[in-house]
């Protein structure tokens, strides 16, 4: 059995490699071929460089993350360094890069909610994530929110998935902080938790989008703008 399913992952691991190959061929053929030159020549597709530090190509999942100001307003602000950690219990790695609003809200209060963003609130969020969350503007919106079920955060009711974290640990970094987060509620839209549909169904109803190389992606894979364009259209 363990060897049927050997032969099985190898081969599909063979074909991957293949269309893989090919789809990079393409590429070269449609971007970088000379009049003469032939391609298959040309240096291995499968070849690899070295290149400075960077995510591009490997695209994230965005949320909204949402805190209470000094005044007790409701703020949300757009980020990606999110992940999941595992310390007895699923929970939750947050990073924020310099000095923000939302960083300062958590570090006064030690929670905060993360809203999945989809394809519908894609022009929402970008706005909230190009505009300074100091701006006494930015949160003048005519906004659905609602309190966390467990902890006092705001949580966007437009969002599909919204997790009421709480920060256990800040490891404070140059220019940045991680955040570890214990996993205190999390809120679905109904029907998500329903038995009746398949993930996939689901996944293609709600359309979370991602990013990568400072752009914009739908759930099927399209472009949908770069940083800063779909807040612009709102």
């Amino acid at each position: 059995m363990k060897a049927k399913f050997a032969d099985q992952t190898s081969a599909s691991q063979e074909g991957n490699q293949e269309a893989l190959c090919e789809a990079k061929v393409t590429f070269r053929q449609r971007h970088e071929e000379k009049p003469g030159d032939n391609v298959s020549e040309r240096n291995d597709p499968m070849s690899k460089i070295s290149t400075t530090p960077t995510n591009d190509y490997c695209p994230q999942t965005l949320f909204l993350y949402g805190t209470y100001d000094e005044e007790g307003r409701a703020d949300f602000g757009l980020f990606c360094w999110f992940s999941y950690i595992w310390d007895g219990e699923l929970g939750v790695m947050a990073c924020i890069g310099g000095e923000k609003k939302t960083k300062e809200n958590i570090h006064r209060g030690k929670v905060f909610s993360a809203n999945l963003v989809t394809e519908a609130l894609l022009p929402l969020a970008d706005y909230l994530g190009t505009v300074d969350g100091h701006n006494p503007e930015k949160m003048k919106l005519d906004l659905a929110i609602e309190e966390g079920r467990v902890l006092p955060v705001p949580i966007l009711t437009a969002s599909p998935v919204s997790f009421e974290l709480e920060v256990k640990q800040f490891i404070p970094l140059h220019d940045g902080e991680v955040m570890l987060c214990r996993i205190r509620n999390v809120l679905q839209d109904e029907f998500l938790a329903q038995d009746a549909g398949s993930s996939l169904e689901k996944l293609a109803a709600i359309a979370p989008i991602s990013t990568t190389c400072q752009r914009y992606f739908s759930w099927k894979g399209e472009n949908l703008g770069a940083w800063g364009e779909p807040g612009a259209k709102k």
